[in-house]
Formats: structure tokens, sequence, C-alpha cells
């Protein structure tokens, strides 16, 4: 399994980006798939996760609103919508994977992408 994640990019204050996470094949419906970010000199933070079989999201509390994750199943591409961005929205992201929710959801997935980097100036 392979994940790439890409869409990153530069962006002023109350932007907005979609992040998009290509699958190397297909992605079963058993999996769990989030999104992370780390910004410099911070820990790693737990973003969203959505069960690919049903669709169900998860948000962190404070993503609430502002982040939409989604899925197509047809693409095996998971998708992170980010509105109305704010410098301290910068950090790379990363998209993940495992078939246990617990272990996507804290930071302890099989599967990690590489990232893509978000920069947004105020």
């Amino acid at each position: 399994v392979q994940l790439q994640a890409f869409g990153g990019g530069m962006v002023q204050a109350g932007g907005f980006l979609r992040l998009s996470c290509a699958h190397s094949g297909r992605v079963y419906s058993s999996a769990v798939m989030g999104w992370f970010r780390q910004a410099p000199d911070k820990e790693r933070e737990y973003l969203s996760a959505i069960r690919w079989g049903t669709g169900r999201t998860y948000y962190a509390d404070s993503m609430k609103g502002r982040f939409t994750i989604s899925r197509d199943t047809a693409t095996n591409t998971l998708y992170l919508q980010m509105n109305n961005l704010q410098p301290e929205d910068t950090a790379i992201y990363y998209c993940t994977k495992d078939t246990d929710w617990a272990k996507v959801v804290t930071g302890k997935a099989h599967y990690w992408g590489q990232g893509t980097l978000v920069t947004v100036s105020s």
C-alpha cells in the first residue's frame, strides 16, 4: 500500500485548499483513513478520519466546521477540504490508513503518506 498526499500550497488567510490522498490499489470497506498535520516545532495533530465502507466521519473538536473529510470510492482517493485557513494551519498534512479506527485517530496507523505542505500567510 502506498499513500500519496498532494494539493498543498500557499494561500492567504481566509482562503481554502482541498488536499487529496491517492491510495495505490483498491481501498477495502474495512479501512479507516484519516488526516493529521504537524506544524513546525509541534507534535503531530489528529484532524479527521473516515470509515471507508460507510463514509462515517470523525473530527477533532478543533477541526469541526472548517475542515471536511470525504472519500471517492471509485478512485480510491481521500480528500480534506479546508476552508477559512489561518496562519496557524500552516503545517505538513499527512494521510494515514489502517483497519483499526483507534489506531488511525491516535496516530498509530500502519500506513502513512509522505505529507504535503500547507502554508497560510496573514
